[in-house]
């Protein structure tokens, strides 16, 4: 796997580097918007790992840049930016997920496998009766979406993708709600939703949070 980073901070971009490459990854470093422009120009990366903070042009225009150019890599911000209309912003020209300095190496490298993960896997999903339809953000049954809604088809697709693994509410929160605040009330009112089609894969972990296990529809 090829990763494109873009970090202006060369030490930073060198402890990063040196981590990811010890992990297997192939890893190209650049300082500056322009000089990223001109490898995607020329090579495939299969993730990009942009930081915000940058010479000339800020991350989130970069990558905005390159989606305009139909470019749908997979990537994720790193930011030492704690206000959420920055983070908001990132999602909205197409970033996929973002980490905070000073980053926690291991975190890092669950959030690239996890995000690798879903972008290589087929954007349909058939569970049992119903399909999961990873691009038009539904879920389907005999060919008609039932209009769930985008946090609670997050929540499925988040159990799907950890089916028969036991997820912490904070874990549930970080994959879903993301830049926004939690709500204990709006996760029962999303979990009780998808029970509507999955009554027995959903397991309530009292105190813990909640597990998917398909063998259960």
């Amino acid at each position: 796997m090829k990763i494109l980073l873009l970090e202006d901070d060369k030490l930073y971009s060198e402890t990063l580097k040196d981590f990811l490459e010890e992990e297997g990854f192939d890893v190209e470093a650049v300082y500056d918007p322009y000089s990223a422009y001109d490898l995607t120009y020329t090579n495939f990366y299969d993730l990009y790992l942009f930081d915000i903070n940058l010479p000339f042009e800020d991350g989130i225009t970069a990558l905005e840049n390159l989606r305009k150019a139909d470019d749908r890599t997979p990537a994720i911000f790193i930011t030492s930016r704690e206000d959420r209309d920055s983070l908001l912003n990132g999602f909205r020209v197409g970033g996929d997920d973002y980490i905070k300095k000073p980053i926690d190496l291991d975190e890092l490298l669950l959030r690239i496998k996890a995000l690798l993960k879903r972008s290589s896997k087929s954007s349909s999903i058939r569970l049992g009766e119903f399909v999961l339809d990873r691009d038009k953000r539904d879920l389907f049954l005999n060919g008609e979406a039932l209009h769930i809604g985008l946090k609670p088809f997050a929540l499925l697709e988040l159990f799907v993708e950890n089916d028969g693994r036991a997820l912490s509410y904070d874990e549930i929160y970080r994959a879903v709600w993301r830049s926004q605040e939690a709500s204990n009330g709006a996760l029962r009112v999303y979990i009780a939703k998808l029970k509507r089609y999955f009554p027995n894969a959903i397991k309530t972990l009292r105190g813990y949070g909640y597990k998917f296990e398909s063998v259960a529809l």
